[in-house]
């Protein structure tokens, strides 16, 4: 069941039906739930158990690790000394932090068994699979990174003291989401529970915001990012016909597609939670537009970003313990992030580069702070489009990292941008007869759609305007009609492989 279907309208318009037609919270849940549990089932209901048990194991584990009282007879006796009181707490402690790291590895060897195992068999064993096969929808539990990221984060944050909780139904609504359950954003416990806690039917205002965020979503994805995709998967799939010009162009144009695929998506996810009186956290925030590697690192994929701060740079030290142990820690944050992506060599060289970035970030940052020339410079309109350009060249030519899971096929690319020409029959068969266009009207499209988005950007990220909810409903249909019209067949989202 995808989003873009008229098969989840159906299904989406039937829960909230059933959804608002019960007063209590309890009933409400038992919906959000079951409905979860069919949407799931619609896409892959081999893993359903497996996300059952999971989903149970985490809220024993939450449970266990939240209680506040020494176990055994001085949590009954109020009367032994305060040596012998703080002897079993700290006791208590260190089985709470046994029972956190328990959990932590049993997710994370999880997450290692189903995305690095075929990677492992074929080291170890010479095992030939196929790596589109290993990482297939039939191999891989859809969901199961963004999952485990979310339990590993609830984990830690009850044994850092937040609330753990004792309803299973309420841990199981907010684990098996549907809205979020595939691919995110990852959403903390706590901030959907508190809103579990207070529900109310929506607003004409909040109900057009939900319908605006699924129709922008679904052009993002299904008329930019599907469309940029055929171009991407033309050029990429013919590397050694292509040019130059041609491989520069497929770059941006993947860029493009990567952030209207995951932007779109998570739009159409916190659209229909808004329905539900849900807020699910943003995603993206316009992160073409940062003039460094770290800013852009805090608007794109922010969750993760988030999760990747709170559960890995903090505890490795964050910035406390000096520049050097600083940019260290940068660096294994975003190897580890690289590593997460996919178990092919290009992810380690694509998280690799990004952490390089932020530690050369970091350095040039302490030497604008002992140089005032240099700060100054970074400060004026030049500095600012020349640290723009530089941090949107080394994220655009990341992707192809990203892109090509052959490590092979990225070395060719890169070594390729500059000075190869491309075969004629490539421009005849990509241009011509596929697209209907020529290089440089494709390059215009680039252009203008990037203005567009610097447009965006400028009214809605800098002035803060916005439109209203009145326009919003109007423009709702406006764009499904376009989906139903443009959007080519079958592309499915690029985030579901990871």
């Amino acid at each position: 069941m995808n989003f873009i279907s008229i098969s989840y309208g159906l299904f989406l318009l039937s829960v909230l039906a059933i959804y608002w037609s019960f007063a209590v919270q309890k009933l409400r849940l038992w919906t959000l739930l079951i409905a979860s549990l069919v949407f799931y089932v619609s896409l892959q209901i081999q893993y359903l158990p497996l996300l059952l048990a999971l989903t149970f194991i985490n809220f024993r584990l939450g449970r266990e690790i939240g209680k506040n009282t020494s176990p055994g007879k001085h949590s009954l006796d109020w009367q032994i000394s305060n040596e012998e009181w703080q002897y079993a707490q700290a006791d208590w402690n260190r089985r709470r932090l046994k029972l956190m790291w328990f959990g932590v590895t049993l997710n994370v060897v999880l997450l290692l068994v189903f995305k690095y195992l075929p990677a492992l068999l074929q080291i170890i064993f010479h095992i030939q699979i196929n790596q589109a096969d290993a990482s297939s929808k039939s191999f891989l539990p859809l969901g199961i990174s963004f999952f485990t990221f979310e339990c590993i984060a609830y984990l830690v944050d009850v044994y850092r003291g937040a609330p753990a909780t004792d309803k299973f139904i309420k841990f199981a609504s907010y684990k098996l989401f549907f809205a979020k359950l595939i691919s995110g954003p990852i959403t903390r416990y706590h901030n959907l529970a508190n809103q579990f806690n207070t529900l109310h039917l929506p607003t004409s205002e909040k109900v057009a915001e939900g319908l605006w965020l699924f129709a922008r979503g679904a052009v993002k994805k299904s008329i930019l990012a599907d469309n940029l995709g055929i171009f991407v998967d033309l050029c990429f799939g013919n590397l050694q016909r292509a040019g130059s010009g041609d491989l520069w162009l497929a770059t941006f144009a993947y860029g493009l597609q990567l952030y209207f695929d995951f932007s779109g998506y998570v739009d159409m996810a916190r659209g229909s939670a808004l329905l539900f009186g849900l807020v699910l956290p943003e995603n993206f925030d316009f992160p073409y537009f940062s003039t460094s590697i770290a800013e852009f690192w805090r608007r794109w994929h922010m969750t993760l970003g988030d999760w990747l701060r709170n559960y890995l740079y903090f505890p490795l030290g964050g910035s406390r313990r000096g520049l050097t142990r600083t940019c260290w820690n940068l660096f294994i944050v975003m190897l580890i992030a690289g590593i997460w992506h996919g178990s092919s060599w290009n992810f380690v060289v694509w998280g690799t580069y990004h952490g390089l970035a932020l530690g050369v970030h970091r350095l040039a940052d302490a030497m604008s702070d002992r140089y005032e020339h240099l700060e100054h410079f970074w400060q004026n309109p030049l500095g600012i489009v020349v640290a723009w350009l530089l941090t949107q060249l080394m994220v655009f030519t990341s992707w192809i990292w990203f892109r090509l899971t052959n490590f092979q096929d990225s070395s060719w690319v890169i070594q390729h941008l500059w000075g190869y020409s491309g075969d004629q029959q490539f421009a005849q068969k990509v241009y011509v007869e596929a697209l209907n266009m020529s290089q440089y009207q494709l390059a215009c499209l680039l252009i203008i759609l990037a203005a567009l988005m610097g447009m965006v950007y400028g009214f809605k990220g800098r002035l803060k305007l916005d439109l209203n909810w009145p326009v919003k409903l109007v423009f709702v249909p406006l764009c499904l009609y376009a989906v139903w019209l443009l959007a080519p067949q079958g592309a499915p989202h690029i985030y579901f492989a990871f």
